[in-house]
């Protein structure tokens, strides 16, 4: 089935002439924003606002009638690191203080399908998440903690597969079945392959998985929400909210199809979905974008052959934005992360996770996990924001702007769905490179003082604070997982572990059965989460992604701006006196996937005339050292982002010395703590950019170190 033309049409307002005279793309200013006026009127707002009704259909006004006056939004908070033992204990603490769900953060080893024991995760194991290798990990995590009454979300997409089967097995060993587990896996892979890169397979075949998985848990998992379809990833990556709300609602359709052409009725499993969004600093937009979310989503739903109204409704967790957050003036952070959760909530989530205000930094602390925790409490407690259902529902400015935000979304999916759907645009890149434009030009606003961020680009303190941060020992944890594993692999009963392995590549290789029912029986049988991968891929392959960078947007936007030009112009210079550009190859270490940062830098370096090289993602140390020694390049920039820069950026400086290359500058960029700044010098980086840096200042700070080189060498 497919989206209406007579949908569309409501979408533009033209039926109505709600968008008052205005095309789709007048909607939009050059950044990517909704345009908004100084005043809005009654003749602003669409008629039908005032006459509509919370609970009902679309649910613009919220999916229950009584909302948070009858029950409030559930507190979320998304955790999880080092060992399950370690995280199990954080858990418990959180439940002690009010929290009333649990969301799970898998490190990256686990995310990418590996376990512990393996070489391409030497710097991941336990840094940005908890480390599972096996069922036994997964009964440590939730011991204690009855899974028959508590609400599990689980923030996996590569390894969905033996993570969801060993969550299964883990509960049906503390005696509760499947039939009585609730929660959410986020099981989203389409996103992966736009912003969040933690995939395994290739499309085609992740999507099978996607279908299977909610197959089973229409038939065995009832209260289980089988996959939670997350724009939260698009927002870090830089989408503007137009872009979050339209990719994310196109991934749903795709997966609504999938789960239909494995036969399945639309409204045995339709209730089951959900969605989760990123929340920032616009906020009324914020608010407009999660009931605009509700509007689109009804309309999409019927038009599918949905009958059932559960089946049209959009429920969602929100999270905080990360990406807003500040590692200058940290402590503002809590103020953002408050005014962030306030207009979730106006939204009409129904779940929430606020960010530490530390998390620019590092991994969060028990002291700014409580303060985030708590800024939920007070929301539902203090601020009476729970009285009312949709406490803005008539307001002319947030009423427009929603319908004004439906109209372009939906401009943008009914482009999507003429270029065949979602997996194809995915396949094809159009919405990734699409989010990397919108990223460049945020970045190249906050770098030229359009957009102001506090602590940051204005009122800056000249002295920072020393903030007490949460260091995981990667190598101490790496050795307890592989002792784990190894013990496993002892004791299991081998025929039987074969036996269910053999078992799940038949499936995988036929399309025959169901590949999470095999799982499971591999887990039971004791394979590690690596194994369980490594069948799969050995049929469906291990997807390797094209690496593109986008250009002329740093050109574009700060055209005769006198320090850019003055930037171009050095490195003209040099040019004519070398006889070459200065080279840069920027490499992605380790499974850390998020590559926002490194691809904003990749394409303002390479508009001011660098040669810019960006590798592939997921390099080892030794793999980037040897592809900048055959480009020949000046420097490499090190992206860091999920805390594996102490164990991967000191070896790949080894290497280059071992190999007689170290005149090739290294410099480290991303979420790295001013702690670790000293450390990383003493090993032999030239220079730290952390969040907050100014492309301009790192360009001419690069071509410095490169100048005295050849200065010093010469």
């Amino acid at each position: 089935m497919s989206i209406k033309s007579d949908t569309y049409a409501k979408w533009q307002g033209l039926a109505e002439g709600e968008l008052r005279g205005k095309s789709p793309a007048d909607l939009e200013t050059q950044y990517g924003e909704l345009d908004v006026k100084p005043v809005y009127f009654a003749e602003d707002a669409p008629q039908s606002a005032a006459a509509a009704m919370p609970g009902e259909a679309p649910f613009t006004r919220g999916v229950r009638a009584t909302m948070y006056a009858n029950r409030p939004w559930t507190i979320r908070q998304y955790a999880g690191f080092s060992t399950a033992t370690e995280s199990n204990k954080f858990y418990r603490q959180a439940l002690e203080k009010g929290q009333k769900g649990l969301s799970v953060a898998f490190d990256l080893a686990t995310h990418r399908g590996y376990d512990s024991d393996h070489e391409r995760v030497v710097g991941d194991v336990g840094k940005a998440g908890v480390a599972i290798d096996s069922v036994e990990d997964m009964k440590t995590l939730f011991g204690g903690i009855p899974l028959d009454e508590m609400s599990v979300s689980m923030t996996m997409n590569g390894a969905v597969i033996p993570v969801l089967a060993m969550f299964v097995v883990a509960a049906e060993e503390q005696g509760v079945g499947q039939e009585k587990l609730s929660g959410t896996i986020q099981n989203d892979i389409l996103k992966e392959f736009m912003v969040r890169n933690t995939f395994i397979y290739p499309p085609e075949p992740s999507m099978r998985i996607i279908a299977d998985i909610i197959a089973h848990t229409a038939e065995f998992m009832p209260k289980f929400n089988s996959i939670s379809i997350s724009g939260y990833h698009m927002h870090e990556a830089g989408a503007t909210a137009v872009q979050e709300l339209a990719y994310t609602l196109a991934d749903g359709i795709e997966y609504v199809r999938a789960a239909q052409k494995k036969g399945l009725d639309i409204d045995a499993f339709a209730g089951r979905l959900s969605f989760f969004f990123g929340i920032g600093m616009n906020f009324f937009t914020e608010v407009a974008k999660l009931r605009a979310a509700r509007t689109l989503w009804a309309d999409i739903m019927r038009d599918l052959g949905a009958k059932n109204p559960r089946s049209m409704m959009l429920r969602t967790h929100c999270q905080t934005s990360g990406v807003s957050l500040t590692e200058q003036d940290p402590y503002n952070n809590v103020v953002r992360t408050a005014y962030e959760a306030m207009a979730s909530v106006l939204g009409g989530t129904q779940s929430l996770h606020t960010n530490s205000f530390d998390e620019a930094i590092a991994l969060p602390t028990e002291f700014s996990s409580r303060i985030a925790r708590n800024t939920q409490l007070i929301l539902q407690h203090e601020t009476r924001v729970t009285d009312v259902v949709d406490p803005l529902g008539g307001s002319y400015y947030v009423e427009s702007l929603t319908t004004d935000m439906v109209a372009k979304a939906g401009a943008v999916i009914k482009d999507i769905e003429a270029q065949g759907g979602m997996t194809k645009a995915v396949q094809e890149g159009t919405p990734k490179l699409e989010i990397e434009r919108a990223a460049a030009i945020r970045q190249t606003r906050v770098d030229k003082g359009d957009d102001v961020i506090v602590g940051v680009n204005r009122y800056r303190l000249d002295q920072e604070d020393d903030l007490d941060i949460l260091d995981i020992d990667n190598k101490a944890v790496r050795l307890e997982q592989i002792a784990s594993i190894n013990k496993i692999r002892e004791t299991r009963d081998p025929a039987k572990w074969r036996e269910t392995l053999d078992k799940l590549r038949e499936v995988a290789r036929t399309g025959e059965g169901n590949l999470l029912a095999a799982a499971i029986d591999a887990a039971r049988a004791r394979a590690t989460l690596g194994e369980i991968s490594d069948a799969m891929e050995e049929v469906f392959d291990r997807h390797k992604p094209s690496t593109k960078v986008i250009s002329g947007v740093y050109d574009h936007q700060y055209g005769d701006d006198p320090e850019y030009k003055a930037i171009q112009s050095r490195i003209a210079d040099f040019n004519v006196e070398q006889t070459r550009k200065p080279s840069i190859y920027i490499g992605k270490m380790g499974q850390d996937g998020h590559d926002r940062g490194a691809k904003v830098i990749a394409t303002a370096f390479a508009d001011m005339g660098f040669e810019v090289h960006i590798g592939d993602l997921f390099e080892t140390p030794a793999e980037v050292a040897d592809k900048a020694i055959e480009l020949k390049v000046d420097s490499i920039g090190a992206s860091s982002l999920a805390a594996g820069h102490k164990t991967l950026i000191p070896e790949l400086i080894d290497i280059l010395a071992n190999k007689g290359t170290g005149h090739i500058s290294v410099f480290a960029g991303g979420v790295i703590p001013e702690q670790d700044y000293q450390a990383l010098r003493d090993a032999g980086v030239a220079d730290i950019f952390g969040p907050g840096t100014n492309v301009l200042d790192a360009a001419n700070a690069v071509m410095s170190r490169i100048e005295g080189k050849l200065r010093n060498e010469a």
